[in-house]
């Protein structure tokens, strides 16, 4: 009963404040439609980030996670005509699916999806001079967030934001000793971010149609 009332109370608000759109619709369907696993973002947590990437006046976004571009697509319509967002997905199958889904959504031009592991591909844009990026969005496979979050802080700048997805884990994350590599990842990046001087974070818990869960907060107060 109470999922079923999150799930509800999710629909509600995005009834009344994020209404239908073509593109983010046909995202979704297409993902489906190729098997992908169903955990983007819910569409108000999508509107969400679009929101907070505005809100930062964001110029360069990066995003580590594609799977079908559902969020690429809400970070890239908050980007300047002059913006670029880079996202990277480690697998071929969702890159194709997001390739198709970002055209469709008319923001080929300001989306550049780099195909890879991310552990690969964040050193190379460490090397290329990519960042500073204006808001790093991570949204991959928990238990390497550690590292995500190492390179996220190298390609920030100052007043820059880091926005981690998916760290409370239907409460998972207060068991110490759970053998969920997942969790242990969540749980190694926190003490990382109370520990780190040059970040002023916080976490906030989320109930709603994609269950229990939560994400980071992470201002970037100090030059890395």
């Amino acid at each position: 009963m109470t999922e079923q009332l999150w799930t509800s109370i999710d629909q509600y608000i995005t009834d009344l404040l994020v209404p239908a759109d073509p593109a983010l619709d046909a995202a979704l369907k297409a993902s489906d439609a190729a098997g992908l696993p169903k955990i983007a973002v819910a569409p108000n947590q999508g509107k969400l980030l679009h929101l907070l990437a505005r809100i930062q006046g964001a110029k360069k976004i990066l995003e580590i996670g594609t799977l079908g571009a559902y969020s690429a697509i809400w970070l890239g319509r908050a980007l300047p005509p002059d913006g670029r967002l880079i996202t990277l997905e480690s697998d071929p199958k969702h890159a194709e699916v997001a390739r198709a889904n970002i055209a469709r959504a008319g923001l080929g031009d300001l989306v550049d999806l780099r195909l890879g592991r991310a552990l690969d591909v964040l050193p190379q844009l460490v090397a290329e001079g990519a960042g500073p990026f204006d808001l790093i969005f991570i949204d991959a496979d928990k238990q390497n967030i550690p590292a995500y979050f190492t390179f996220a802080l190298q390609l920030s700048r100052r007043g820059g934001l880091i926005i981690v997805d998916n760290v409370v884990r239907n409460g998972t994350v207060i068991d110490a000793d759970s053998p969920d590599p997942n969790v242990q990842g969540v749980r190694r990046f926190n003490t990382m971010i109370a520990a780190e001087p040059r970040v002023s974070a916080t976490e906030i818990q989320t109930v709603g149609s994609k269950g229990h869960d939560g994400f980071a907060l992470v201002l970037v107060t100090a030059d890395a």
